[in-house]
């Protein structure tokens, strides 16, 4: 059972249904590229609304609406009075906070219109509040697209950039807010703040190759005597070959090198779509979607080291339970799709275990445990399982194993399968010869680790108290 503190939205998936939303998604893909984009949408939407945190559910629900209506940025002419009905229930939703009712709501109304600049920052907001910073954020770019120049959406959408320190795109936004509203007190303050939150990280420019290389990542644009870069270069190719997939592989790739994930993301997923759903593309767009939550942690935890405040520990330990939420849901899809790759079975169990699913995680280490390289590892894992839901026989059968398996070249996890199975033997299952003999061994590697020393003093009382006689070391 997941820990009771965990946010709702950030809860895991039980495994039965991540495999039926993914064979939905996997149909609705199919659907979508011959054109039947209503019977796709239907697909799509039940993944999104059970699991609105997947970024690639919520893109290809979008995309497919989009190709749907050919691009008109209206949706259909009857769209305020054919979903009438679902944004009142968007609008309620809101106002009452009822998140995933606002998602439920939103994308019936999208069906309509995916373009529609309120149902789509609602559907933002929601994701927000749920713990789903990515998704927050695929939102915020469709509601950019429909009206690039829209204040308030720029707003928002440069908030949350902020939050999640992207630094450039949220700049970008405050800009075109300082277009619309001049003056804007708020837009003004805010690139400062940003500007300098990005020079502290990133040392200023000190990557770049040369001065023109940084005025043309400012302007984003060429200019005058600066030789035209590689991205424009790929642009241009991209425009006369759409159908090359290399092209926004390649683009992709140098937009990770200078850490502009959302454009790089923008085209990973346009290389997924054109190849048809390549796997491994699939896989570098899950890389990148990893990539980004860590390099958010990270930020996450300078701020709550620095700061030290109630709201930069929560906001780090929010980004660290929505980063194992997404890693368990990558992992999980990976071993599906390589069920005997235990590199990735192993991972899935540790991501189970952070999250409090020890049940499914035991049949998952219990299978990747045919991993000769890390079964001393994955047996320490079973052996907390087993611990946490109370069965103490299993769980020091495993600490045992652990001890055998586990190499002496492996110091550290050595010392901590010794100490298991020596606490969970005295704890756990009052067998205190079984405890001596392993807090000995660990006292011989390493008597100060944590509190061996204070278990063997209390070990020879609870011998002498059972009649054994004083313990011998």
């Amino acid at each position: 059972m997941a820990d009771d503190k965990t946010p709702e939205g950030q809860q895991p998936i039980p495994p039965q249904k991540r495999r039926i939303l993914q064979q939905l998604f996997e149909k609705g893909s199919k659907e979508s590229k011959l054109g039947n984009f209503d019977y796709a949408n239907d697909m799509f939407k039940r993944c999104i609304t059970e699991d609105p945190g997947n970024q690639i559910y919520a893109q290809n629900f979008l995309f497919n609406l989009q190709r749907k209506y050919n691009n008109n940025k209206k949706g259909s002419k009857l769209a305020m009075i054919s979903g009438a009905g679902a944004k009142t229930l968007v609008k309620k939703a809101y106002m009452q906070k009822n998140w995933k009712q606002v998602i439920a709501s939103g994308v019936d109304f999208l069906a309509y219109n995916p373009w529609d600049n309120s149902t789509l920052t609602s559907m933002a907001a929601a994701c927000a509040a749920l713990g789903h910073d990515e998704t927050e954020l695929v939102y915020y770019r469709a509601a950019l697209e429909a009206d690039m120049k829209d204040a308030e959406t720029n707003r928002l959408a440069a908030r949350a950039l902020g939050r999640q320190g992207k630094f450039d795109d949220a700049i970008r936004c405050w800009h075109r807010v300082q277009q619309a509203v001049k003056g804007d007190e708020e837009a003004a303050r805010a690139i400062g703040d940003l500007t300098i939150e990005k020079t502290i990280r990133h040392g200023g420019y000190e990557d770049a190759e040369s001065s023109k290389e940084v005025r043309a990542d400012k302007d984003d644009a060429p200019a005058a005597g600066i030789e035209i870069t590689p991205e424009r270069q790929l642009e241009k190719a991209i425009a006369k070959k759409p159908e090359d997939v290399s092209n926004y592989l390649q683009l992709a790739d140098l937009h990770i090198h200078k850490e502009r994930y959302e454009q790089a993301a923008e085209m990973l997923q346009k290389a997924f779509e054109v190849s048809g759903g390549d796997v491994n593309i699939r896989e570098r767009i899950e890389d990148l979607q990893l990539r980004r939550h860590r390099d958010q942690l990270a930020i996450a935890l300078k701020k709550a080291q620095s700061e030290r405040t109630k709201e930069a520990v929560e906001l780090y330990n929010g980004i660290r339970t929505e980063l194992n939420r997404v890693e368990l849901d990558v992992y999980r899809s990976r071993s599906e799709r390589n069920p005997q790759h235990y590199g990735y079975m192993i991972e899935l169990g540790l991501r189970m275990q952070r999250a409090g699913l020890y049940k499914e995680a035991i049949p998952t280490f219990q299978k990747a445990q045919q991993d000769p390289r890390r079964r001393g590892e994955v047996l320490l894992s079973l052996g907390e399982c087993f611990q946490n839901i109370k069965q103490y026989k299993l769980a020091m059968n495993n600490y045992e194993g652990a001890v055998e398996a586990v190499p002496g070249a492996d110091v550290d996890r050595k010392k901590l399968a010794l100490y298991r199975a020596g606490v969970m033997a005295m704890d756990g299952l009052k067998d205190y010869s079984k405890a001596e003999k392993y807090l000995s061994e660990l006292a011989g590697l390493d008597f100060g680790y944590k509190d061996v020393g204070d278990r063997l003093e209390k070990l020879e009382k609870l011998k002498e108290e059972a009649g054994d006689g004083p313990a011998t070391l």
